[in-house]
């Protein structure tokens, strides 16, 4: 039997989460919500053989430290990051073990991006409900939208300036289009093509939620 503890619940829903990696007969899966500092010394008590680190608090409480990720590891259980607090972890742990997954982890890891503050929202701490947008979504969004030629690079970086100049709780797209210069058939092309477009953060869970499946079933 393989133990698979998963920290998620923002990036993806539980519900969806197990549409990808579920228990089964020889397979046995934990989601617990959003790590945070001292969640994996009670994690190792489970002994788990693979943890995935999705979502982790970052203002809220204190956020899970290299230490204790490093002390799993040591421990013998395989740690994925992705989407979130796991992408940003990966990004600082990979040369040690730690294995990153997707977009997010991609750009901390090059250096493309640097700041916990890109991946991070307020949330309701009850639905874990994101109640802001992650500035990682949006430069994401915005850098497709110059590929389509929807914006140009000004344009795209004087969203991603107001947007990173807006604090994280308050970030969204309604706040940072009316703070722009855009034209308004223009905001109205970004708003239809930002409501088309994938929220990479939940691309991220999903791929690294799969290649826990692949693994343990190779």
């Amino acid at each position: 039997m393989v133990k698979i503890i998963i920290y998620a619940g923002l990036s993806i829903p539980f519900n969806e989460a197990r549409e990808i990696l579920d228990s089964s007969n020889d397979i046995e899966v934990v989601y617990k919500r959003p790590i945070q500092r001292g969640d994996l010394n009670l994690a190792l008590k489970e002994h788990p053989d693979i943890i995935g680190i999705i979502d982790g608090v970052f203002h809220q409480n204190s956020a899970v430290g290299h230490k204790e990720i490093l002390n799993v590891m040591n421990s013998g259980i395989k740690v994925f990051g992705s989407s979130s607090m796991g992408a940003l972890r990966a990004s600082e742990l990979d040369t040690l073990g730690m294995t990153g997954i997707g977009y997010v982890y991609n750009q901390y890891a090059s250096g493309e991006v640097e700041s916990d503050d890109d991946v991070a929202v307020m949330l309701d701490s009850e639905t874990l409900q994101a109640l802001s947008e992650p500035l990682i979504n949006m430069k994401y969004i915005f850098e497709n939208a110059v590929s389509e030629n929807i914006l140009t690079e000004k344009e795209k970086d004087d969203l991603l300036s107001i947007a990173k100049k807006t604090y994280y709780p308050k970030r969204n797209y309604a706040q940072t289009l009316s703070e722009s210069n855009l034209d308004n058939n223009k905001k109205d092309q970004l708003i239809n093509f930002i409501r088309e477009s994938k929220d990479i953060k939940k691309e991220d869970a999903k791929d690294l939620l799969r290649f826990i499946k692949n693994l343990v079933k190779s």
